[in-house]
């Protein structure tokens, strides 16, 4: 939403009943200074190198200042509120999207909550599918292991009769290829016994661990193949790298605002192809006054929520340079390596772990994580990766612990010294995850 209004008129110049008024173009601003960064995030705990942006996102000083004055407004007259001034901005966030993720037309951009409310709305049509038999039962869904909606994928189509295949993301990642290889064999294995692919969920940039995956060249594989749809969750993508929803060519894309664009949780976007192009009826599963005006108009409103919502400068190219940075610092310090060529790093980074740590299954990935914010004011993510048969020893395939470190315009130097220093000492005093309280 744009800033609240200074004054107490309730109409919106050159925007009729509807609110379709393409908005004005943003003005450039200049770059943020280190010192109104320091303002910005002053409500950051300061005692903690959060240098796990990727989780929760981060939301500056100015834009909740900005979120708690449109409360207030609403507050203060809520019916004129919803009638007079909710639509035409919400319109106006979407056609700023639009114009961000270079869509043909605003009414294929709707508002969610969330990703997962985003897959929620394309898992629950594919579903219709199974138990209005369009499909038949066996037929395939393609997603990658790692995928941060499995427990969707498995709850809406595994139970209306899909046969779900997922594709195994090798890790550490030594090229891009090496994705596409095991992507085209979970293709084969979906086409076999006559079954057909309906539908492939493609993350842009997986959580645990990160990387960034060829999502165009995937898409381009689906539809050779023959896959029905494919849905590709972005929801790191967004102020961490371009997103042209044409070029790439899924069918459905949503990405969350809230994770790296600086929103306040949450909110997200969900495109879908322009209606006319396809015969689907996307429905918003939580139900609704607006059920049948379209997918956009049913997700702006299921009810009563905080609907304050804004934009804010980000730096994708800053943030990149610099996780590849303190990555190559931390590598350099214990000795170990990256889980991906840095080129497929996006402001988050897989760095290695001392093998010496021990970090030998999830509940010791959980254990170290939690003792590094507990006793060093650390907060990041640890990876635990399963060692595979057959493996070489060498450095790579020793390490199973790896921290996924982000890089957001507030942190500094300082944050990931702070993590260096803390596995260093766990290092040089002999312990090993076995050694840590379980809470």
């Amino acid at each position: 939403m744009d800033s609240p209004p200074k004054n107490g008129h309730h109409g919106e110049n050159g925007i009729d009943g509807h609110g379709r008024r393409p908005p004005k173009k943003p003005k450039l601003v200049a770059p943020i200074t280190p010192s109104e960064i320091a303002t910005e995030f002053a409500h950051h705990e300061p005692s903690v190198a959060r240098i796990n942006n990727g989780s929760f996102g981060s939301c500056p000083s100015s834009i909740l200042s900005a979120q708690s004055a449109w409360q207030r407004l609403f507050l203060r007259q809520p019916d004129q509120f919803y009638f007079d001034r909710l639509r035409p901005a919400i319109l106006r966030s979407r056609h700023a999207i639009k114009d961000l993720i270079n869509a043909d037309d605003v009414e294929e951009v709707s508002i969610v909550d969330n990703a997962t409310t985003a897959a929620a709305i394309v898992l629950q049509q594919s579903s219709w599918g199974f138990s209005e038999s369009r499909f038949d039962r066996g037929d395939a869904v393609v997603m990658l292991h790692c995928a941060y909606v499995k427990k969707s994928i498995h709850a809406y189509l595994h139970r209306a009769g899909a046969h779900v295949i997922e594709v195994h993301l090798p890790f550490p990642v030594r090229s891009s290829a090496e994705i596409v290889s095991e992507f085209k064999k979970a293709l084969v294995k979906g086409r076999s016994n006559g079954r057909k692919v309906r539908l492939a969920v493609i993350d842009h940039i997986t959580s645990m661990p990160c990387v960034v995956v060829p999502v165009k060249e995937l898409v381009r594989i689906c539809r050779e193949e023959g896959v029905d749809r494919v849905f590709v969750d972005g929801a790191h993508a967004i102020g961490n790298v371009e997103i042209d929803v044409k070029d790439i060519g899924a069918d459905f894309y949503t990405s969350n605002l809230h994770k790296w664009f600086f929103c306040p949780p949450s909110v997200a976007f969900l495109y879908t192809k322009k209606p006319g192009t396809t015969d689907l009826q996307l429905h918003h599963p939580v139900v609704s006054h607006e059920y049948g005006n379209g997918l956009a108009d049913e997700s702006a409103w299921i009810g009563t929520r905080d609907y304050i919502r804004r934009r804010y400068r980000r730096d994708k190219e800053r943030n990149h340079e610099g996780v590849v940075k303190m990555g190559e610092m931390l590598v350099e310090a214990w000795k170990t390596c990256f889980g991906m060529p840095k080129e497929m790093c996006p402001s988050m980074a897989m760095v290695g772990l001392p093998a010496c740590l021990k970090v030998l299954s999830e509940s010791d990935s959980l254990k170290l994580r939690r003792y590094l914010r507990v006793k060093f004011g650390v907060e990041v993510p640890i990876y635990y990766r399963a060692p595979r048969e057959g493996e070489e020893d060498e450095a790579a395939i020793r390490i199973t612990g790896y921290a996924r470190i982000s890089h957001q315009v507030y942190n500094v130097v300082e944050d990931y010294y702070r993590f260096r220093d803390a596995v260093n000492q766990l290092v040089g005093e002999g312990v090993t995850c076995e050694m840590l309280p379980d809470n």
